[in-house]
């Protein structure tokens, strides 16, 4: 025990005098919950006072009640070329057709495939759709007739959501970046201390100290699993702090890191930070050069991200939630959600993680038996 300690702490000092390879795995748990707090404060801002929106229509004069609706609306005329990307053509006869209570025509002229248009396009189109409903209903009662008649169901929806569960669709995506943190933060780490110090020739000299294989895998999993779970705690705190920042009430729902969901969250990233280190040693080990294994590493990378992603959108079987990773991510997501947690999921889960992080600390050991896994031949 005692050399496995030593063997740690020289792994932790080799790694603390190298400090920006260090804070670049560490600046994504810092980062991360910074930048989505300001995309999400941009993204209520723009929810809770929509700006003005300026077209040109074309043949106003004809529908003047449908200009001054749209303009109550925010959708105004204008002949400027920003405006002119949406174009409204009112048709010629449009007020005959009106007077005549027939269908009066209008199109929308647009490119539908400009990503910054799409949101104005549906805009200006449901604004539309909500001014002809309401002259059918005007119609309906110039004629005597109630505009119910025409209602065979009226739907109603009682929501049962809380206002934490509302919230807990956003934590959702936070949860995702949570656990990819883990991945992250002893990602260089595990490259140093595998290629790095293979091509340093600092791995042959160690072995040849009195040493097990199985007491050096062990320390290097455990120095670069403190570092993924560092990298946990930092994008938790960072989170709690920032997170408060949002004003979430604003779209009616509240979102909170609770003490429980980051006690939680560390529990449940342990078996993950441990099965992150040893598959990130063991493609680092399978690799002959550093930047071989940076390339490795960032295409192994996207297995988990895949896995996390799937179960953050709900675009998978359910078979995802007995695998590593989606299935502690979906107990989580049960968790802020103010559901049951599905225990013996996630127990499957874990013990799939850890059965998996075994597996592979049991191969890098065998492979640091072999002269060409040690010199990188």
């Amino acid at each position: 025990m005692s050399k496995l300690l030593t063997l740690v702490r020289k792994e932790l000092l080799d790694a603390a005098r190298d400090k920006r390879s260090v804070m670049a795995g560490l600046y994504y748990a810092i980062g991360t919950p910074l930048v989505m707090c300001a995309l999400f404060m941009v993204l209520i801002a723009q929810l809770a006072s929509p700006e003005d929106l300026d077209i040109k229509i074309s043949n106003a004069d004809r529908a003047p009640d449908l200009v001054r609706y749209l303009g109550n609306q925010g959708i105004n005329h204008s002949d400027s070329e920003d405006a002119a990307k949406i174009r409204l053509v009112i048709s010629q006869d449009y007020p005959q057709q009106m007077a005549k209570a027939k269908s009066a025509q209008v199109t929308i002229i647009a490119d539908n495939s400009d990503e910054k248009l799409q949101t104005s396009i549906r805009r200006l189109q449901a604004q539309l759709q909500a001014y002809s409903s309401e002259m059918g209903s005007l119609r309906l009662v110039a004629r005597g007739i109630d505009p119910r008649v025409v209602r065979s169901l009226q739907i109603n929806l009682e929501d049962q959501a809380t206002p934490d569960s509302k919230g807990g669709m956003i934590l959702g995506i936070a949860i995702f970046t949570m656990i990819y943190s883990v991945f992250i933060s002893g990602m260089n780490l595990a490259i140093d201390t595998s290629a790095g110090e293979r091509e340093r020739n600092s791995l042959a000299l160690l072995l040849s100290h009195p040493l097990s294989t199985r007491q050096l895998v062990l320390s290097k999993i455990i120095a670069v699993t403190l570092f993924a779970m560092l990298g946990l705690v930092l994008i938790l705190l960072v989170s709690k702090l920032a997170y408060t920042l949002v004003p979430w009430q604003e779209l009616g729902f509240s979102i909170s890191i609770s003490p429980q969901f980051m006690a939680l969250m560390l529990a449940i990233g342990l078996p993950v930070a441990l099965m992150a280190a040893s598959m990130q040693l063991f493609v680092s080990f399978m690799a002959k050069t550093f930047k071989e294994a940076q390339s490795y590493l960032t295409m192994v990378l996207f297995v988990p991200l895949a896995l996390s992603m799937a179960a953050s959108y709900n675009i998978a079987p359910d078979a995802l939630q007995w695998l590593p990773v989606s299935g502690q991510q979906q107990a989580l997501m049960a968790f802020i959600k103010g559901r049951e947690i599905p225990m013996l999921q996630l127990l499957v889960s874990s013990l799939a993680t850890l059965a998996l992080a075994l597996a592979l600390a049991l191969g890098m050991e065998r492979s640091l038996k072999s002269e060409k896994v040690i010199f990188g031949l």
